[in-house]
């Protein structure tokens, strides 16, 4: 009896964790087209699919080529390093734990089939580990096998299928999602788009945290974009990722991260943040934090290539290493923000500081603080948010080589034009110079006339200190030069295009009553226009059409409110759609024969 409920059980959860794909018609499906790969999409919002992400989607695998002829670059490397030496203890207990994943990984079913493959003793894996390294014979990790990918929230599967079939080099895709309807839809977009997708891309019904948790150190890559914020995953991702890997990840809870609520960003986040001009960056900062300290839980660290904030959102993606001695780095990687709430002096606390001694490095607490009770500036006194990353947020060499690939193959961007407009922005910062200042709200400040961008970029300049934009704000600029510097030079455009006289108590009374001690050259600088600006390249673009923004989550009923997300056509279109299939239960009544009218 016992074991005739066991075999009722297993049948009904792998009924749960494949549903078997229903009968459909073409015809109430809309084939959407985005680079190489198709989807068919329902008429009603039933799964999640947002068209705007097409430039969050091909940023992605601009990133993910780059990734992955640098990742087989650095095993070539290392390969050929390990020739000359021979492999350590070490390195061959590593051979062996990464033989015995493949070996469980290689005798998974795919296609997503959502079979889980059975279990194996831990005998057999030693034995099976055993075999392999001998098999590899001494030679370093051997051959290189394709990067594994991971979509933890995969939704329709358009992004799994599009990496699949547009990254040369892919190895399995592997796209998770524990809603029915979107597996369901999913596994049929992978038939739908050919022999290629289905060989590569699998598709499973369940949770991505689970999943993530029971396949430690598996993926070279795995990419988080989830309906909102990514916090509860960041905590299986970042043990999810091979030593070396990729995490992408994505957080469109834009309100929360750029200080809409305080206290909801610290408790999903650990900091809290700003309602500063720089925000969009600090929410970048606050981000790489948080996946920072759940790294460090398992003695890893991250490397951030990319970090770019666009559209409605954030995304960066970052390098996972093991380190117990490069984990120490951590507190000099992070920093409070003192901002004044009476002009835009902000100043940076890091957490903390080395001490060098011969050969031996002490980590010690940060110095602080590093301002008084009350702003020297102005006077006033001073909010503090963060910790934020205050290290770099872009690795220079990894831009240049993601913008070079995206420039040779143009014609397999469908958003081209806005990705290499953000990249070539990316390339003119200066890597850091953490936050920016608002050149227009330096002059709200003081309520004075604006000098031009480049006349500001010169006196800057001249005075011994570097500047730059930011793809962030197209009015933001970045620069090394200290608070005290930038209102010097402010002081000094006010004395040649003076104000009205404003109230004593004012912040910018208070920073026009002192006398400059800097006196500015306003002179136009060689450097003072970037090399994208002096050929007049586009950097930032236009919306490409109206109502270009997020999008409902799936399941949500669609009425004339949303007509500012969807616009009035999409809304139109679907009210009519609704409105012409008649309710079942209207149906029923006219089909009764018992029934009086």
């Amino acid at each position: 009896m016992g074991s005739t409920d066991e075999k009722i059980r297993e049948e009904e959860n792998k009924q749960m964790e494949a549903p078997k794909m229903a009968p459909f018609d073409l015809n109430d499906f809309t084939i959407m087209k985005e680079g190489e790969a198709e989807i068919l999409m329902h008429a009603k919002n039933e799964v999640f699919f947002n068209k705007t992400q097409v430039n969050n989607r091909d940023m992605s695998i601009a990133v993910l080529r780059t990734f992955v002829a640098k990742y087989k670059q650095e095993h070539e490397a290392l390969s050929s390093k390990r020739l000359k030496t021979g492999p350590k203890a070490s390195e061959v207990s590593a051979i062996n734990a990464e033989a015995t994943m493949d070996f469980v990984t290689d005798n998974k079913n795919s296609n997503g089939d959502c079979d889980v493959s059975k279990e194996i003793s831990q005998d057999e894996a030693s034995s099976i580990s055993e075999e392999q390294a001998s098999n590899q014979g001494g030679k370093g990790h051997g051959e290189l096998k394709p990067p594994r990918v991971l979509e933890a929230l995969s939704a329709s599967g358009l992004r799994a299928l599009r990496y699949a079939r547009e990254v040369d080099g892919i190895g399995k895709v592997v796209a998770l999602d524990n809603d029915k309807a979107s597996v369901e839809a999913c596994r049929r977009n992978i038939k739908f788009n050919g022999s290629v997708a289905c060989s590569k891309v699998e598709s499973h019904l369940t949770d991505a945290r689970v999943y993530m948790l029971t396949h430690p150190k598996e993926f070279e890559v795995v990419d988080l974009d989830p309906y909102g914020s990514p916090s509860v995953f960041l905590d299986s991702a970042v043990q999810s990722v091979v030593d070396g890997g990729m995490l992408m990840c994505t957080a469109t809870d834009m309100a929360v991260l750029c200080g809409g609520n305080g206290e909801v960003c610290y408790s999903k986040y650990g900091s809290y943040p700003l309602r500063g001009k720089y925000c969009h960056e600090m929410a970048l900062r606050i981000l790489l934090a948080c996946i920072e300290s759940h790294a460090n839980r398992y003695k890893r660290y991250i490397v951030p290539v990319l970090s770019v904030q666009m559209d409605f959102y954030v995304r960066v993606f970052v390098r996972v290493h093991s380190s117990a001695s490069a984990m120490k780095n951590t507190p000099l990687k992070l920093s409070y923000v003192y901002q004044c709430i009476g002009c835009d002096s902000f100043h940076l606390q890091p957490i903390g500081r080395t001490v060098s001694k011969n050969t031996s490095i002490r980590y010690l607490p940060g110095f602080g603080p590093v301002v008084p009770q009350e702003c020297s500036d102005c006077g006033k006194k001073y909010n503090m948010g963060g910790p934020i990353w205050s290290a770099p947020i872009h690795d220079q060499e990894w831009v240049t080589s993601i913008l070079a690939d995206v420039k040779s193959m143009k014609d397999r961007y469908p958003a081209y034009d806005r990705i290499s407009a953000v990249l070539t922005m990316i390339s003119e910062e200066l890597p850091d110079v953490p936050l920016f200042l608002s050149l227009h709200n330096l002059c709200a400040t003081l309520k004075c006339t604006s000098p031009s961008a480049v006349i500001f970029r010169s006196a800057v300049i001249n005075a011994g200190y570097r500047i730059s934009g930011t793809h962030v704000n197209p009015l933001g600029l970045k620069t090394d030069a200290p608070m005290d510097v930038i209102w010097d030079i402010m002081r000094c455009w006010v004395k040649n295009h003076p104000v009205k006289a404003q109230p004593p108590d004012q912040a910018g009374s208070v920073i026009l009553a002192k006398e400059p001690v800097l006196q500015a050259n306003f002179a136009r600088a060689v450097a003072s226009l970037s090399k994208a600006q002096a050929k007049k390249v586009a950097r930032f673009l236009p919306n490409p059409e109206r109502h270009w923004g997020p999008k409902l989550r799936a399941g949500r009923q669609i009425t004339s409110k949303h007509v500012s997300l969807l616009g009035p056509e999409a809304v139109n279109g679907i009210i009519n759609h609704e409105e012409g299939e008649e309710p079942p239960t209207k149906r029923k009544k006219t089909q009764d024969p018992t029934s009086n009218s």
